[in-house]
């Protein structure tokens, strides 16, 4: 039989315990993730268990309030805490999603919150986001035209050409769905990812962009592209509402329509 084990110093051990709810009538316990890799330990899970009414409905107000009352040693990014920015997006009970539009009350039970999945961790609920930046570059996410620009007035578009970027011109690169996807975890270093394909789409769909044709050369690849296997994930767990699964089967419609 096959034994499986996890890699030394992987395993995420229990931590502390850390009440701030004495007499609290509406209580609650954040079982949070915290990896500090100046320490040399492994990660663990540490309990807050808080006050509901000192602080807003959302988790990112948890965090927030555990940040500036419990403990500081907290690390987290955010910042538009209006599910703009996409900086608090983390695994929340199991899904990712941003933490400034996660209600609370949701959840049944201790809350659980983890980094993204299947990414580097800086520090605690922070994810190297590097090589995901670098993939979206990689697209060259961009206008890019080989005629003229008019010489008074901006490049216009249709009513109905503008539509068509709708679903699209929203994602806000939290990168949930890419840490959702298999594929991309098991081919992180040649896949793109469907936060990244999604943003390559919205530019192929764009009627102002000419480079159609170079964009497709880009994409058209075994790994880049193909790894694709339609499961869905990415469509279910991104917190604007969006289907990355649908910008990519209309890229590989685009390459299969310029074969002829």
């Amino acid at each position: 039989m096959v034994e499986f084990t996890l890699p030394a110093n992987s395993k995420v051990r229990p931590g502390k315990m850390i009440t701030d709810a004495r007499g609290a009538k509406r209580t609650k316990v954040f079982q949070v993730y915290r990896w500090n890799p100046d320490d040399g330990d492994t990660p663990r899970l540490d309990e807050y268990e808080v006050d509901l009414d000192k602080f807003g409905p959302m988790v990112l107000d948890a965090l927030i309030y555990i940040k500036n009352h419990v403990d500081s040693t907290l690390t987290f990014r955010r910042s538009c805490r209006e599910g703009i920015c996409g900086s608090c997006s983390m695994n929340i009970d199991g899904l990712n999603t941003l933490a400034c539009t996660k209600p609370i009350d949701e959840m049944d039970g201790d809350v659980k919150v983890y980094p993204l999945p299947h990414m580097p961790v800086v520090k605690d609920l922070v994810p190297d986001l590097s090589h995901a930046y670098a993939q979206l570059a990689s697209i060259e996410p961009w206008l890019q035209t080989q005629s003229p620009a008019p010489p008074d007035r901006e490049r216009f578009q249709s009513p109905e050409d503008r539509a068509k970027l709708d679903g699209l011109y929203e994602c806000i690169l939290c990168f949930c769905c890419s840490t959702s996807c298999p594929s991309y975890w098991w081919n992180p270093e040649r896949y793109l990812g469907p936060a990244v394909l999604l943003q390559a789409y919205r530019w192929l769909a764009d009627s102002r962009d000419e480079m159609t044709g170079e964009r497709l050369d880009n994409l058209e690849d075994p790994f880049r592209l193909y790894r694709c296997h339609q499961i869905m994930n990415c469509t279910r767990t991104c917190p604007k509402g969006l289907n990355p699964a649908k910008a990519i089967t209309e890229i590989k419609k685009l390459i299969v329509a310029r074969r002829g």
